[in-house]
């Protein structure tokens, strides 16, 4: 588990790019206007971009290059360019504090992506 921010200081629309993640690409962490938070691979399936630049509405990011969707509950690809989902990560918050448990699973990264990954 890795800590990410203050809730205080992730306010509700806001995103973060977490790029000191062992082992892992980075990840996106997002406060959406409903007040929820959501953890995904930040690196679009399409194309080398981040999401945590890209539009949130609802529960889904518009990648800011070519308007990929991904759903952030599912990390499902709306199929139209990115046809691979990203990775969804678990979301704690403890004392104010915002932590992502990492997932496991295999991160998909689209051609020409830097393949590495903090250690």
């Amino acid at each position: 588990m890795i800590y990410a921010c203050q809730l205080a200081d992730l306010p509700r629309g806001g995103s973060l790019r977490l790029t000191d993640v062992p082992g892992s690409p980075p990840v996106a962490l997002f406060h959406t206007e409903d007040g929820e938070l959501y953890a995904v691979d930040d690196t679009c399936t399409h194309q080398d971009a981040s999401l945590a630049d890209g539009f949130v509405e609802d529960c889904a990011v518009e990648c800011p290059l070519h308007a990929a969707i991904f759903d952030l509950r599912t990390g499902e690809a709306d199929g139209m360019l990115a046809r691979f989902p990203i990775r969804t990560h678990r979301v704690m918050i403890e004392d104010g504090a915002v932590h992502v448990q990492v997932s496991e699973a295999v991160p998909y990264l689209p051609p020409g992506a830097r393949r590495t990954v903090a250690s």
